[in-house]
């Protein structure tokens, strides 16, 4: 195993466990539940971690709360709520666990053109922490050379793409930060569509990317 990919794997599993940790922001967290259900293999790793988690909260030694009667009171009146009706989906490409969190099937997405050949749905924010986003890559194109000021995180929701740290297809995850200077591209076989997470701006490196930073001022 060469040094990205090892790397590659241990950022994931960090993320699995964060995951089962309950340690994720939504829209992270929306993106692992996505992946696990294109990639059932991780499901077993992410078991295990959260059987330990609830064997470590058995052990611990409890407290005692001021009303408790409040807080139960509160608790089970959830269960008087109405669960919602799950609707017809027209498209099937998102998870389900996506598909709650963007809040519409992919056909009913309104992209917004950002380069030619690359297309983007901004999520409205739900974590000022983060930003999301679905991605439409034309097929055989590649995006302008960049790094990252913080994390991304992209999972692959249809074709695929490559870049210096490998190659990725459906349920795939890709993890760069500040470290990685990349142009992924997509694959030539069809567009790829992507569900990507930043925690801080992309920075554009090369000549393309300095030509479009001055021109946009920043």
């Amino acid at each position: 195993m060469n040094g990205f990919n090892s790397e590659r794997e241990g950022a994931l599993n960090a993320l699995l466990a964060d995951y089962a940790a309950g340690h994720l922001n939504p829209a992270l967290h929306s993106l692992i539940a996505a992946h696990l259900e294109m990639k059932p293999d991780n499901r077993s790793f992410v078991s295990t971690l959260e059987a330990a988690h609830a064997r470590a909260l058995e052990d611990e030694v409890p407290v005692d709360i001021a009303n408790r009667q409040a807080i139960l009171d509160h608790v089970f009146s959830y269960g008087d709520r109405q669960v919602p009706v799950k609707l017809k989906r027209k498209n099937m490409l998102l998870p389900e666990a996506l598909h709650a969190f963007v809040g519409r099937d992919l056909d009913d997405v309104k992209w917004r053109s950002v380069l030619p050949g690359l297309k983007e749905f901004r999520i409205s924010d739900k974590d000022a922490e983060t930003e999301a986003s679905l991605l439409w890559i034309r097929s055989g194109r590649r995006m302008p050379a960049h790094t990252h000021e913080g994390s991304e995180v992209t999972l692959v929701l249809k074709g695929g793409f490559s870049d210096i740290m490998g190659h990725y297809g459906r349920g795939d995850i890709a993890i760069a930060d500040g470290d990685v200077d990349h142009r992924p591209r997509a694959d030539d076989d069809g567009d790829c569509i992507c569900f990507a997470v930043t925690d801080a701006p992309v920075r554009l490196t090369g000549f393309i990317g300095r030509f479009l930073q001055r021109f946009s001022g920043h």
